[in-house]
């Protein structure tokens, strides 16, 4: 028995918010041949989480466009709108966890305060408001990743090393919107791990 633990795993995750065009197509194409060349898998995933735009016409036009070049995938086609549950649990997760904060500012609010930092030579970004707001509150919200406000942040990067962020100029990452759709980003972050993305 072959041990697939240690075989690549590539994946291909278009949004359908348009036809395939050149640029996915040959993402499409280095990890397709990536993954055929060192017995790897190919993963083809649909971030479809963006409903305002995402069409089961461009999703059809994808994977047509895949068949015609002939790239043909091992698992898949996961759909992240049908992967809502298994985010939202994430979320609920981290929330009960402390980890996570609803936030009911507004977008108008954020950008006025955003510009007041800017103004005094600050960098923009969300003022963490609601890290301390009453959490049971009615009104819209979003949920955010609570960044933690001290220490630093290390990236191993295989191309570029090590990186290390600050955290005080990290921003606290919206992981859910007020429609209650968990953001492209987050999803990525789930998926990649579950699905053991090299």
């Amino acid at each position: 028995m072959t041990d697939t633990s240690t075989k690549p795993r590539l994946r291909f995750a278009p949004s359908p918010t348009g036809h395939l065009h050149i640029g996915g197509a040959r993402t499409a194409l280095f990890n397709w041949l990536y993954a055929r060349q060192t017995g790897g898998t190919f993963v083809l995933r649909i971030e479809d989480t963006d409903r305002e735009r995402s069409t089961e016409e461009y999703v059809r036009s994808i994977v047509e466009g895949m068949k015609w070049l002939q790239l043909d995938w091992d698992e898949g086609p996961y759909h992240q709108i049908e992967r809502m549950d298994l985010y939202k649990s994430y979320i609920e997760k981290l929330l009960a966890e402390g980890k996570a904060y609803k936030c009911f500012c507004t977008p108008e609010e954020i950008d006025l305060r955003k510009k007041a930092m800017q103004a005094a030579g600050q960098k923009p970004k969300y003022d963490g408001k609601c890290r301390q707001a009453d959490q049971n509150q009615a009104g819209k919200f979003c949920i955010r990743f609570l960044t933690p406000e001290k220490g630093s942040t290390l990236v191993r990067d295989l191309i570029k090393g090590d990186i290390t962020f600050e955290n005080s100029e990290l921003d606290d990452l919206v992981m859910q919107r007020t429609d209650g759709i968990p953001t492209y980003n987050f999803c990525v972050v789930i998926d990649d791990a579950l699905m053991r993305m090299t």
